[in-house]
């Protein structure tokens, strides 16, 4: 079922449920109330009947008597169905007239009317029976019984029983035909929408839905799916330039490896220049191996945060891991380590950070590496700083070598950029787009300050783990 159709249907039903319980509720309080009023007029024309058949009844003269009766009889003939009876003290009936069946009245009846003074009886079909005692100082208590049908509440309520069913199923008809015209006209952006997202491919990831400017939910949804697109557009345009590069930077050592084979190949060789030969292949493998183990670390920094293992970490036997790694690799780099004093309330567990010990190693590893690298030549010391407070824990590496431009440092986290200062200095630009994936994997941040011809520091802060 389409949304447009379910509105209309929803509509028509809350409307029909709303309409049906006020005509119930017309319905009944016109019932009420005509009952009511011809309970009171049951109640009148007993009165009267009373006053006037006692009038008569006191006189002596039979003959007036008589004309009494026959004028009650003219004057109370005005209700369907009516029956009137009077009882004498001794519930003796003493008074009937009226076109009904002329049933007995049950003596528990009169009773009733005795006891309350007056008593109102419901019956089906709109006919209703009602009891008054009335008092008369010369003759004592007389009970007056009054029967009728109420013909005209019966046509009446019939006819607005009609009218409101009729009403009903006319307002039904109506709102279902304008629920559905107005659910479509309300819809159409968003059809619109769904017509444009359908043209849109990857091959054309730049545009953009329209109705996007408004506050109403469909330019809302266009809007974040604009936000979407954008989204999908960088990642995509990232893709293919992270393929270009890898592709590039690949070639590199591929090119060396199949020339250097390809030279040894076309005369016989010494086995020193063999040896040459196979040396530079070695070194172009390494090459090609550091390449691919750096773009499968950021792949894998790349993956969504609930499939990474964490678990609490220490920082400062991290650091001390990596220090003694980057000893190993470069040993003429001279590395000073410095541990800031531990917080107050942390004095157990100072550098204890949540995540994965192998990619913090290699976000530890590639910083002070890259200190190492672009400090060649200086004969000042590296200094890797650890410190804490409440709620972080921060590296900071620091190194007095070339530095880099303002325009540089704002593309190191570009995976494969090279700073013009440093393209001598064998690497490959993925070292610091890496770490960036692995603190933002871990709710940290990087940050990068460097002055050309000063040296450059590199700030690692991690949020602190508990104990």
């Amino acid at each position: 079922m389409t949304i447009r159709t379910r509105l209309a249907w929803q509509f028509a039903a809350i409307l029909a449920v709303t309409l049906l319980l006020f005509s119930l509720v017309i319905y009944f309080f016109t019932y009420q109330s005509r009952r009511s009023s011809f309970t009171d007029s049951l109640f009148a024309r007993a009165r009267v009947v009373a006053h006037v058949y006692l009038d008569g009844a006191n006189r002596g003269n039979k003959e007036s008597q008589e004309s009494y009766r026959r004028y009650l009889r003219q004057f109370y003939r005005t209700l369907p169905e009516e029956e009137v009876r009077v009882f004498d003290a001794n519930n003796k009936e003493v008074f009937y007239e009226g076109q009904g069946p002329n049933q007995p009245v049950p003596l528990s009846l009169l009773a009733d009317v005795r006891r309350l003074g007056k008593h109102i009886e419901e019956q089906n079909h709109y006919h209703q029976t009602i009891g008054l005692l009335y008092r008369d100082a010369r003759r004592g208590d007389f009970v007056v019984v009054a029967a009728s049908l109420d013909a005209d509440s019966r046509s009446n309520l019939r006819t607005l029983r009609q009218v409101l069913a009729g009403g009903l199923f006319i307002s039904l008809i109506i709102v279902g035909i304008g629920g559905w015209f107005f659910a479509r006209q309300a819809l159409r952006p968003m059809q619109r929408i769904v017509e444009e997202v359908d043209t849109i491919s990857a091959s054309d990831l730049h545009r953009r839905l329209s109705k996007a400017e408004g506050q109403d939910e469909v330019s809302l949804l266009a809007q974040r799916f604009n936000s979407l697109l954008n989204r999908l557009e960088t990642a995509f345009a990232g893709q293919r330039t992270f393929v270009r590069d890898a592709s590039h930077e690949l070639r590199t050592p591929l090119t060396v490896l199949i020339g250097e084979l390809e030279v040894a190949l076309l005369q016989e060789r010494s086995p020193a220049e063999y040896r040459r030969v196979l040396q530079s292949t070695l070194d172009a493998a390494r090459l090609l191996n550091g390449l691919t183990n750096g773009l499968l670390q950021i792949a894998r920094a790349s993956d969504d945060p609930s499939q990474v293992p964490l678990k609490p970490v220490q920082l400062d036997e991290l650091l001390l891991q990596a220090h003694e790694e980057v000893q190993r690799r470069q040993p003429t780099c001279r590395i000073d380590l410095e541990f800031g004093e531990p917080p107050a309330g942390r004095e157990s567990h100072p550098f204890l950070v949540h995540g994965n010990e192998p990619l913090l190693l290699a976000a530890l590893l590639n910083i002070i590496e890259n200190a190492c690298k672009f400090s060649r030549g200086t004969d000042q010391p590296i200094l890797a700083t650890l410190s804490a407070s409440r709620g972080q824990v921060r590296v900071e590496v620091r190194d007095r070598g070339v530095g880099m431009s303002e325009a540089d440092r704002q593309q190191v986290f570009v995976p494969f950029f090279r700073a013009e200062t440093v393209r001598n200095v064998p690497g490959h630009g993925i070292g610091l787009p890496l770490t960036a994936k692995i603190m933002e994997l871990h709710g940290g941040t990087v940050r990068v300050a460097s002055q050309l011809g000063e040296g450059t520091q590199v700030t690692l802060e991690l949020p602190a783990g508990a104990a």
